[in-house]
């Protein structure tokens, strides 16, 4: 007997060796682990559950729940808030957080004079009713996405009518759709509403990811694309890194290659259709109005998703339902089956609904800490896509609990949270000391606080001081073209093309940067510019706009060299700083010192600039006009305000626009406090 079996696994042994030396493989076995208690302990998987509002001793700082937690923290680690920023630091910082844009000098000074005791609320709800917040907010949301109107590779071939999903995102947010029907209709809009044009456009956060449409096996396009999705779908959505687990199993988190391939089954069916007509807008509407690359859904017989070994599509493993990830899934992790009255197979409505449940303890979480990150610099989580068991730990975790249930109770509502961080005395803090103006005794104290709070907390982990961030790349162009008053105002529509310098183009394929005709575009807001997979505008380049080929949870914040050339030498801080002089001078017969603080007003929003800055200014300013005067002998050109009005000294005029081109040079101009 023991011979027979001896003489069987020979055998086996034998015909496993012929297979593997023709490069076949025995058929494959995957062994799922289990979820365990001690995975389901971790933080971010536990259930969402309402924290009490803390007892602290401060209590006359407080002005909204957020800063009894704040506070809390800081009284038991014995530190104190920085003190409320001023009036013009306040809407400075607000107008960018919620618009991208500088407030102009109408709405400081009603701002500044305005003695209502709710004049800072009444200044949010204001700002969150303008169009621009939807162009703001939606940048950050567009970055999570890997929005790009190109697909990117070697051909980077375009999307024609990519923009209609932009264009949704910045409605939906201006609208202020409950973020749970946001994320529902992106995922699954086509289910949802078969016959609504608006719904397939959603579905374009499905599609934005790079593509290789004319690779020769189209199913390891195939294979590629909805690896990258469902990786995309666990970042952005879930804040998990789900992406690791499409080789093998999650190195640290408990996410099995079962998981990933479940959860990437619930896009298994998906069709993309890359010039597809939108359906009517009603039974007498026959016209096809073109909308690019569309979902569309396989009928509900699809075949089954499966695991593939090591990620790799020439590999397929065992068969897998379509469903969700287990360690965070308080009933079944499966989809149902369609039933036969549906004409889809109903994975992504399914997951969707998973994703917006209120029972899912991540999707609130992820959401208010990227808010939170975006309106205090650092999220409450420092990882905001890694929720996972490397990623950070919360630094309030109470209060990321609170908000996450805050968020469920007040209807998925955006701008309701938007209006509970910023109102917050938390929020309002001064970034900065005190300046030398306050009065001598209490300025002493509250240097010691702020001493001893930078001391003990350096870095603001407790919420002691706010942050000051470096404006975007799009931030200071928008912001450029608005002090200039040249920004346009109109909204929408296909991207556009400003001119590019030629060193730029060359690096292009031929005729892949068509310049936009129509002048006024070239001074639209920067959402609006046409997004080129393998192209970043030259600015945005050195303002670290990030790699559309992934999805971005948070920017970098560089300083580099090239940022200060980059600003001296555009054409554009060129143009801002003479339709700045132009403008102030055609205000006529102003002395030095009324210009240069007309200067600091436009460009900086400083309606009284210090007298050390008005006197540096005004010394510069004399000193530039001799220097082009000297220079003037050997045929110099200057740069001249536009227009230059009539009887202007030229080299004063050309000396102002100098003191413009510095000022938006000066970091005053691209931070906020």
């Amino acid at each position: 007997m023991i011979r027979r079996w001896r003489t069987l696994a020979v055998f086996l042994s034998a015909l496993l060796a012929g297979a593997l030396l023709r490069g076949e493989e025995p058929p494959p076995t995957v062994d799922e682990p289990s979820i365990t208690a001690s995975d389901r302990d971790h933080w971010a998987f536990r259930p969402v559950k309402r924290p009490a509002i803390p007892d602290v001793r401060a209590a006359e700082w407080c002005r909204t729940p957020i800063d009894r937690f704040v506070l809390a923290a800081q009284e038991r680690d014995a530190v104190h808030p920085a003190p409320e920023a001023d009036r013009r630091t306040l809407i400075r910082r607000l107008s960018f957080d919620l618009t991208g844009l500088p407030p102009n000098s109408l709405e400081i000074e009603q701002f500044l004079h305005d003695p209502a005791p709710d004049a800072f609320e009444r200044l949010v709800d204001r700002f969150l009713a303008s169009p621009a917040y939807g162009e703001r907010w939606a940048q950050h949301w567009l970055d999570l996405a890997r929005f790009a109107e190109t697909d990117g590779f070697e051909h980077d071939l375009e999307r024609p009518h990519a923009w209609r999903y932009r264009d949704w995102v910045i409605s939906a947010l201006n609208a202020d759709l409950p973020y749970d029907e946001f994320v529902r209709r992106q995922l699954a809009g086509d289910e949802l509403s078969p016959d609504d044009p608006e719904a397939a456009i959603a579905t374009g956060f499905l599609l934005c990811g790079p593509d290789m449409p004319d690779i020769n096996l189209q199913e390891e396009r195939r294979h590629h694309f909805l690896n990258d999705l469902t990786g995309t779908v666990g970042a952005a959505l879930l804040g998990l890194q789900v992406g690791c687990a499409a080789c093998h199993d999650h190195k640290y988190d408990p996410i099995s290659q079962f998981d990933f391939y479940r959860l990437r089954a619930c896009f298994e069916p998906m069709e993309i259709f890359r010039d597809h007509p939108l359906p009517p807008r009603s039974a007498t509407d026959s016209e096809a109005r073109p909308f690019g690359r569309i979902v569309r859904e396989f009928s509900p017989e699809s075949s089954p998703g499966r695991l593939y070994l090591r990620g790799d599509f020439r590999r397929p493993g065992p068969e897998t339902d379509a469903g969700w990830l287990r360690v965070v899934s308080t009933g079944a992790s499966r989809v149902d089956p369609p039933t036969q009255d549906h004409t889809t197979t109903r994975r992504r409505i399914q997951l969707a609904n998973w994703i917006t449940s209120p029972q899912n303890p991540l999707t609130t979480r992820v959401l208010v800490n990227r808010v939170w990150q975006h309106h205090f610099g650092v999220g409450l989580v420092a990882t905001p896509s890694d929720f996972g068991k490397f990623g950070a730990d919360p630094s309030h975790p109470e209060l990321l609990d609170w908000l996450a249930d805050e968020f469920l109770r007040e209807g998925w509502s955006l701008k309701r949270l938007h209006r509970l961080m910023l109102n917050s005395a938390t929020w309002r803090q001064a970034s900065l000391p005190p300046q030398s103006d306050t009065n001598e005794s209490e300025l002493t104290s509250v240097y010691k606080e702020w001493n001893n709070s930078v001391t003990r907390d350096p870095a603001n982990r407790l919420l002691t001081r706010f942050r000051r961030r470096r404006l975007d790349g799009e931030e200071i162009r928008d912001a450029l073209l608005a002090v200039s008053r040249e920004l346009c105002s109109e909204r929408g529509g296909q991207g556009v093309r400003p001119p590019l310098p030629p060193e730029v183009v060359q690096t292009l394929l031929a005729n892949q940067w068509k310049t936009s005709p129509r002048l006024e575009d070239h001074r639209r807001r920067s959402i609006y510019l046409f997004v080129r997979r393998n192209l970043r505008y030259p600015l945005f380049e050195a303002f670290d706009r990030p790699d559309t080929n992934a999805s971005c949870p948070q920017r970098g914040r560089s300083t580099i060299a090239p940022q200060s050339l980059v600003m001296l030498n555009a054409e554009l801080s060129l143009e801002t700083a003479k339709h700045c002089a132009g403008r102030l001078l055609s205000r006529g017969g102003s002395s030095r010192e009324v210009l240069a603080n007309g200067a600091f007003q436009s460009l900086l929003g400083k309606t009284h600039p210090t007298a050390e800055e008005s006197q540096a200014a005004v010394e510069f300013l004399d000193r530039e006009a001799a220097r082009k005067r000297a220079e003037s002998s050997s045929g110099a050109e200057f740069a001249m305000p536009a227009p230059l009005p009539a009887g202007v000294d030229r080299y004063d005029a050309a000396a102002l626009v100098e003191l413009c081109l510095a000022l938006v040079n000066v970091s005053e101009f691209q931070y906020v406090d």
